[in-house]
């Protein structure tokens, strides 16, 4: 399976691409905005598109021609204002649904964030919530196989293969890595098809975990 990293020069997004670059079951290719940051994909031997979610869904969709999943990781960034955050988060999100619906890309996943879904949790950056649940909402909505996954709050340390996964979990953490890792590993689990689930460091096994859900 070609899998299409969006947001793949973000802390998750490199993992993804690191990740699938070693599988023996996938490849990838990376979407960036800046010729840069593809050259720098490109000494690594990673095949990269240049295109930016501010732009037109058509150039999204002309990156991703001839891959088999997306995977939806990226986002403004924490320093941005509310404007970035629907631009990015919400409809760059929403034009990359788009992009696959035009193209017959019928895999999708999302990374969203833990308590997306739950409006009445929602005690801070409420753009960012708001974008986050829309977005979401929108991918549900749009007839493609999807999973969107709500990670806990965002760690760079490294990961430790164990996770908890449920509908519903209380506020927690996890690694950048171990989060990657349950995106790759759901990536082909039938199980995980059209269901969507908050994810936090756990005692379980990743893969232990997908399978109960």
């Amino acid at each position: 399976m070609k899998v299409f990293i969006v947001g793949a020069n973000g802390q998750i997004g490199e993992h993804l691409v690191n990740l699938l670059k070693k599988s023996k079951e996938h490849t990838v290719r990376a979407m960036v905005r800046k010729k840069e940051q593809a050259e720098a994909f490109e000494k690594l031997g990673i095949e990269t598109r240049l295109a930016d979610l501010e732009g037109t869904m058509d150039d999204i969709a002309k990156a991703a021609k001839g891959c088999d999943a997306i995977i939806f990781t990226a986002g403004s960034g924490g320093h941005t204002g509310a404007d970035k955050t629907l631009l990015i988060d919400l409809d760059g999100a929403a034009k990359t649904v788009e992009a696959a619906q035009k193209i017959g890309i019928k895999r999708f996943m999302m990374v969203s964030a833990i308590h997306a879904h739950r409006r009445e949790k929602w005690n801070s950056i409420k753009p960012y919530m708001v974008a986050k649940h829309h977005a979401d909402k929108i991918l549900e909505q749009s007839g493609l196989t999807y999973t969107i996954i709500r990670p806990g709050g965002l760690l760079n340390e490294p990961g430790t293969g164990k996770v908890s996964i449920a509908e519903d979990l209380d506020a927690a953490s996890i690694p950048r890595e171990d989060v990657a890792q349950t995106i790759i590993t759901a990536l082909t689990m039938e199980n995980t098809f059209n269901r969507s689930f908050d994810l936090v460091s756990g005692e379980d096994l990743i893969s232990d975990a997908l399978n109960k859900i």
